[in-house]
């Protein structure tokens, strides 16, 4: 924003944990919001950004200078509500144009209740991140004619330092729908907006671990009647159903603590269904057959990580979000890696060798981000039409 009209926003302040503190201005709801502080290097995308459910209990910085220049819709959400703790960015821009536009990122961010903090260095912010890797913090919005003090600084700084570690948190469960519902709306094309679903081929049962709407249109699209389920859903009640194939949706937290999924997953997959897990649903999987997860120290957030597929060798663009990863060297016999990040090489994806299961670390879905990897909902229809 222009410093000219810095005034016109009230100030606000960002205090990490490790006692660092930034002071900005409020762009957001007048509050406090603590969370795990990550950088998210997506260009565009900020709607469905705060709209992931993989972000609850998360501050996002968005290290792209310039958020909010083509405001925000009803159609480009993931969620039914902001998931993310709060939001960190370097400018605001005056004015906001898109011939889909309803409304300004500011006015979202507040009537949303979600605090928002803009105007401070992002690129000190995302180095320090890197560096010491994702910590806790709090936003601080002050009120109109509120001034920043020593002792609301201090306040803050005790509140990141106060705030629970996302390691040992169970969030799927705290995310996930409370019934099962069915879902038949497909992908958005220019012109039409959003379709339904008219011809489906396949029955899939969709465990809801904070799962985004996208993919959900993606799975439709290609003909799957689907039926989401809560996260807590025996495998019982799930193969009841009968389903054609399970899919295993993105969330939240650590998924360790997940046990009640490890179990269904584990019965799921001996049970001969075709199984597709993606970001936790992959972890979980993992877990499921056997191998172990981490906490990482520098998570993957954005929108233009490469993957390399190491069946033929293609690298695709992808879309990440992820603070935990599978380990490469607890794999077991009935594991094989598929995937691999070209960033780190970590564990991208993972292919069960005696079943119909497979997994991918990435979001396929391209809510924000490219479609290169969108073939994997195709390899599960292939999957279910095997059966």
């Amino acid at each position: 924003m222009l410093l000219s009209l810095q005034g016109t926003f009230p100030p606000a302040i960002l205090a990490l944990a490790d006692g660092t503190v930034f002071i900005g201005n409020s762009i957001g709801a007048t509050g406090t919001t603590v969370g795990e502080v990550v950088f998210n290097t997506a260009i565009t995308g900020y709607q469905e950004i705060l709209t992931d459910p993989s972000y609850c209990q998360q501050i996002v910085t968005l290290t792209y200078p310039h958020i909010g220049n083509y405001g925000v819709n009803a159609e480009d959400i993931e969620a039914g509500k902001v998931h993310a703790a709060g939001l960190i960015i370097k400018d605001l821009p005056l004015v906001a144009s898109n011939f889909r536009m309803t409304e300004t990122l500011s006015r979202y961010l507040i009537r949303e209740k979600t605090v928002a903090i803009a105007n401070i260095d992002t690129r000190k912010l995302t180095r320090l991140l890197r560096t010491k890797g994702a910590q806790n913090g709090a936003i601080v919005g002050l009120a109109e004619g509120q001034a920043v003090t020593q002792t609301l600084i201090d306040e803050a700084i005790a509140k990141a330092k106060a705030a629970p570690n996302m390691a040992g948190l169970d969030l799927a469960k705290v995310v996930s729908t409370a019934s099962r519902y069915e879902w038949t709306q497909t992908e958005w094309k220019l012109g039409s907006g959003y379709g339904t679903q008219q011809a489906p081929r396949f029955h899939v049962v969709a465990y809801d671990f904070g799962v985004k709407l996208n993919i959900l249109r993606m799975l439709a699209e290609r003909g799957c009647k689907l039926t989401v389920v809560p996260a807590q859903t025996p495998a019982s009640e799930v193969l009841a159903m009968k389903p054609d194939g399970v899919f295993l949706s993105n969330g939240p937290g650590d998924p360790e603590p997940c046990d009640y999924a490890v179990t269904a997953v584990q019965q799921i997959i001996e049970a001969g269904v075709p199984t597709f897990g993606i970001c936790l649903g992959h972890q979980i999987m993992a877990l499921a057959s056997g191998a172990k997860t981490f906490k990482m120290d520098n998570s993957h957030h954005g929108a233009n990580h490469p993957v390399k597929d190491l069946d033929n060798g293609r690298v695709s663009i992808t879309s990440q979000n992820h603070g935990f990863a599978v380990e490469m060297a607890s794999l077991p016999a009935t594991l094989r890696p598929t995937h691999i990040s070209l960033f780190d090489g970590t564990l991208q994806g993972l292919e069960r060798t005696d079943k119909p299961a497979f997994c991918f670390q990435g979001h396929p879905e391209a809510s924000p981000g490219p479609h290169d990897i969108a073939y994997l909902f195709d390899r599960f229809t292939a999957l279910m039409e095997k059966k």
